[in-house]
């Protein structure tokens, strides 16, 4: 089989098992749909790796028990003795379940081994009708892991997987297209000798961008260990499942990747070996964190917003020499609020910010309509200047889409605007400028520079255009807010008495 005819089955299979799916009354729309699917596929991936692991290590043991490997329950062997209906259902509910949810691990225990119990810990099995749940499985044996051309073939559907997560309910957070962490590996030129981080990692899009871009410098066995500095964190268990399996893909046979909230330690404690050479990340944000997580920070770097503790971690775990690249909204440019300005103080003041990229609306559609922000920045030396490059809309878009997504090479422009850096003026407005630290200072560190001319109000849908407004309302309210805040002081009064 030629491999484009290859891909093509593969990305039908997706559709196949959505459509079975749908029969069953367990399954609660898109969400579940994607959980039911992905563990019963790392499940699949993972008996693959072991079939490799097996071959290549004579010591190798296996911490799934063998009746509960995927081959010797799941493999439809015609022979009127595979597991299908009620004994199907028994058999996952009450057996594979229960016995991986509470594997015993020890301090032995490797972490291509652990990753099974933590990958299971939070997983459910929706579907109630074993028939069905039979045809799903086997629309998944299908499948031929053990190929490597068929394993990286499928590697690249498995994108189609990740950005169904778009319109899974809420879990479309996870998920940052493909061109924006290709375009910010590719800006920050990550090396095979760098350790690379991801604190809220979601589906590792970040982390495989890394490994697609250093592919051309993997020239030995050894090259290949690279792969051990790549670490990510990611709190909730659906992006954390998918993660895992998308680094199974990608032959990382044991994923640096932990299950767990990084803002739950105190920055306070880090140390040398916390700190990573690359750092890229788009944490979320538009959340609010409670009072014992903001306790894990300075007073005045101490706020509920995500993405502002985030940052605050960031600068904390860069090392010396350390370059990052982060996603961040507008209100992070725009905020005067104690916390933001005291981010920016110190991101001006202890890095290097020599780059913000304003982003055009709707990259992150249809997640959130909110306008974004990649900051580039460095831990050589303090901020003498910082560069503003607004990155329009392309030609004949009016918005991006799950139809029209953004792609690398509407990247084209700020790439080679990139190495021959010019201020650019279109009608009246700066498109690029460059601003020194004292010029930002004297703003009072309100940054949002170079930003998007007024355009005309598009019609957008309904629930669109709910998000949209709440989006600016949150913006205005926190301008208010900020303003009121720095009037106060000057009159020598609390706003909040009044």
């Amino acid at each position: 089989m030629e491999l484009r005819e290859e891909k093509v089955n593969l990305g039908n299979f997706i559709k196949r098992i959505q459509d079975i799916m749908r029969n069953d009354s367990g399954i609660n729309g898109d969400a579940q749909r994607l959980e039911q699917m992905v563990w019963l596929l790392f499940l699949k991936v993972y008996d693959a790796k072991e079939q490799e692991w097996e071959f290549m290590e004579d010591d190798y043991e296996s911490i799934i028990p063998e009746r509960l490997k995927w081959r010797n329950w799941a493999v439809d062997k015609k022979d009127g003795n595979t597991l299908t209906g009620e004994k199907l259902l028994e058999f996952i509910n009450n057996d594979l379940f229960v016995t991986l949810k509470n594997i015993e691990l020890t301090e032995q225990t490797t972490v291509k081994q652990s990753i099974v119990k933590a990958v299971f810990e939070d997983c459910n099995n929706y579907m109630k009708d074993g028939i069905l749940l039979r045809q799903v499985v086997n629309v998944i044996d299908e499948i031929n892991f053990t190929e490597y051309n068929e394993r990286h073939a499928f590697g690249e559907i498995y994108e189609t997987l990740l950005k169904t997560l778009q319109s899974a309910g809420n879990s479309g957070e996870f998920y940052t297209p493909r061109a924006v962490t290709d375009f910010m590996v590719k800006m920050v030129k990550p090396t095979i000798s760098d350790s690379v981080a991801d604190f809220a990692c979601g589906t590792g899009g970040f982390l495989t961008s890394t490994i697609k871009y250093l592919d051309k410098d993997i020239k030995s066995v050894e090259d290949r260990k690279f792969m051990d500095n790549l670490y990510g964190v990611e709190k909730k268990p659906l992006p954390y499942l998918l993660c895992i399996t998308n680094m199974l893909l990608h032959d990382i046979d044991s994923p640096n990747i932990e299950h767990g909230n990084t803002l739950e330690k105190n920055v306070r404690d880090y140390t040398n070996k916390d700190k990573y050479d690359v750092i890229l990340m788009n944490p979320p944000y538009g959340g609010s964190e409670k009072k014992e997580i903001q306790n894990n920070f300075p007073l005045e770097l101490r706020g509920s917003e995500t993405a502002d503790l985030f940052m605050s971690v960031i600068m904390y775990r860069l090392k010396e020499n350390g370059r990052a690249a982060v996603v961040l909204p507008d209100g992070f440019l725009f905020g005067t609020d104690n916390t933001k300005v005291n981010l920016k103080k110190k991101l001006l003041k202890e890095f290097n910010l020599h780059t913000i990229i304003r982003l055009p609306r709707s990259v992150f559609a249809p997640y959130t309509p909110i306008t974004t922000n990649i900051l580039f920045f460095d831990n050589l030396k303090s901020s003498e200047e910082t560069w503003f490059y607004r990155l329009d809309m392309p030609e004949g878009y009016k918005n991006f889409s799950k139809t029209k997504p953004m792609k690398i090479e509407h990247f084209k422009p700020v790439i080679e605007w990139w190495n021959n850096r010019q201020e650019i003026e279109e009608e009246g407005k700066f498109k690029a400028k460059k601003y020194t630290h004292i010029e930002l200072e004297e703003l009072g560190y309100d940054i949002d520079l170079c930003g998007f001319p007024h355009e005309e109000e598009e019609i957008l849908e309904p629930k669109e255009l709910i998000i949209n407004y709440k989006e600016k309302r949150k913006s205005l309210d926190e301008k208010i807010d900020s303003t009121l805040s720095q009037i106060s002081k000057i009159l020598g009064f609390d706003v909040e008495e009044i």
